[in-house]
């Protein structure tokens, strides 16, 4: 288990954990997350960077770190489609979409629940929602859940697929979870499904925009 120290703005020691972590590491960067701080984690496309999304406070953390506008609104994931009803009050044909490609590289656009705070959605009625396809991401979810969901990169900047490229982000977080290179793309494709809307084309954005038609 190899473990890297660096110091973030505040002083707390960053841990870069090994490519398969074991409980040890999972618990680490869990308490981190419970604790209010960011963590990195790897999905199915790049690599994304965490913070407890019902906490208000925690969320405002991932906007000052990667910089990005406060009129730009932040996903969430959860660990599978279940846990997302939690969350989020999805129509019954957003969640037969959501039970079709999730886990998987697409964020659906569903109505959020009061406990999803105003911070992550920009002040907007609805929320992104993500199950990623990636196993140490989902082993994190399971133990803590819901995180944001946004690249781990300073917003205008590339995003990582492997941890040597991240940019400022690795000072602000408290742990690194790294799981060497991730496949890489241009993120998940962004659907709102009530809409029929694509928002952003990604990964699977064929399936989707067939799926809308046929459905």
């Amino acid at each position: 288990m190899a473990r890297l120290p660096r110091l973030r703005r505040g002083g707390s020691p960053v841990v870069t954990v090994s490519a398969e972590p074991d409980e040890t590491e999972f618990e680490a960067a869990a308490a981190a997350l419970r604790d209010g701080d960011l963590v990195v984690y790897p999905t199915e496309t790049v690599y994304g960077l965490g913070a407890v999304a019902t906490d208000a406070a925690a969320v405002e953390r991932v906007f000052e770190a990667k910089g990005r506008a406060r009129d730009k609104p932040v996903s969430m994931a959860v660990p599978d489609v279940d846990a997302a009803l939690e969350y989020t009050r999805p129509t019954e044909r957003e969640e037969r979409f959501m039970r079709e490609f999730l886990p998987g590289p697409v964020t659906v656009v569903v109505e959020r629940r009061e406990a999803v705070p105003d911070v992550l959605t920009a002040g907007g009625s609805r929320v992104g929602v993500r199950v990623p396809d990636a196993p140490v991401a989902l082993a994190l979810l399971e133990r803590v859940a819901p995180l944001t969901a946004t690249s781990a990169n300073v917003s205008g900047n590339p995003s990582a697929t492997t941890v040597a490229e991240l940019d400022a982000i690795r000072a602000e977080a408290a742990v690194v979870l790294d799981a060497g290179e991730t496949p890489g793309g241009t993120g998940s494709t962004v659907v709102d499904v009530s809409a029929g809307t694509i928002h952003r084309r990604g990964a699977d954005a064929d399936a989707v925009e067939a799926w809308l038609a046929e459905h």
